[in-house]
């Protein structure tokens, strides 16, 4: 049988089995019931199981690693929305039948954690630093809509492209870069390199809580102040690294923000991220609202 479809056919009959959607068993089911405690009714999943790369183990046994995409589409307070992620798998196959299957975890130690300190000033700076920039949030989501599954050919992928996805999107919106050809100075791309803010989440974070120039943030108290455009960062430990940037894409039900993102690519997800395996109790997040 194609891999493909034994992969959606296992995860439509493991869904109809799990039906008290157990925390403990998939990122599927503690998705849902994540979203049940806010109150909103899942109507529908879908599943599908792209096969990335398949290793014949013996005559019987094949290792697939494939992807996992799965849509919810949910009304929360009359307000209709989809969710969709992707996570890797990984399954082991006996002739037609699926033995095991388990999400393979992002390796926290592939996540870069460079603590930069950024140099805001220059000479110029008193020439630029009042200049405003005109911030287009609807050019930002559309682009963070258009690529949350898919990359660029216009500028590089990295295995953890959370940071580079989000600047990507920030750039589509008008925001202008500066500092080059210093890594360590502003945000900023070219194809041959750039700024560690632009890819780097640690950088990010740091950057925008203090830049007075080009790309500009305030930072706010609450998710629910931001708007389709903005920006969340996260340090899923609580150990001052920060691990993970999304963008606010729109807004569930009740007003809090649903977010887009890469590596885990997802879009539409709930902002706070319980869903995740690299969520811990002592989760960080920093809001900026993008713009002078």
């Amino acid at each position: 049988m194609n891999a493909r479809v034994l992969l959606r056919q296992f995860w439509l009959r493991r869904l109809e089995e799990k039906k008290g959607w157990k925390r403990d068993w998939s990122w599927i089911h503690r998705k849902v019931a994540l979203l049940e405690e806010r109150g909103a009714k899942v109507v529908r999943i879908s599943v599908d199981g792209i096969p990335d790369r398949i290793i014949t183990l013996s005559s019987n046994h094949q290792q697939v690693e494939y992807l996992l995409r799965a849509s919810f589409f949910m009304n929360q307070a009359g307000h209709f929305y989809i969710e969709e992620g992707v996570k890797r798998h990984l399954a082991v196959l006996n002739k037609n039948n699926i033995v095991e299957d388990y999400e393979i975890p992002l390796d926290k130690a592939k996540v870069a954690k460079q603590l930069v300190q950024f140099d805001h000033h220059d000479e110029e700076q008193e020439e630029r630093e009042h200049l405003r920039f005109e911030y287009n949030r609807h050019q930002a989501v559309q682009y963070a809509n258009r690529w949350w599954n898919s990359y660029n050919p216009d500028y590089r992928h990295f295995t953890d492209d959370c940071t580079n996805y989000i600047s990507q999107c920030l750039r589509a919106g008008g925001a202008p870069m500066w500092g080059s050809p210093n890594r360590s100075k502003g945000w900023w791309y070219n194809h041959r390199t750039w700024s560690f803010s632009w890819a780097v989440a640690n950088s990010l974070r740091w950057y925008l809580s203090g830049s007075t120039q080009g790309l500009q943030a305030t930072e706010v108290s609450e998710a629910r102040a931001l708007m389709p455009g903005d920006v969340i960062c996260y340090d899923f430990e609580g150990d001052g690294v920060w691990n993970h940037n999304t963008m606010v894409v729109a807004k569930d039900g009740l007003g809090e923000p649903l977010v887009n993102a890469h590596t885990s690519n997802s879009y539409h997800r709930y902002w706070t991220y319980e869903d995740s395996t690299a969520y811990t109790p002592n989760i960080q997040y920093k809001f900026f609202q993008i713009g002078n």
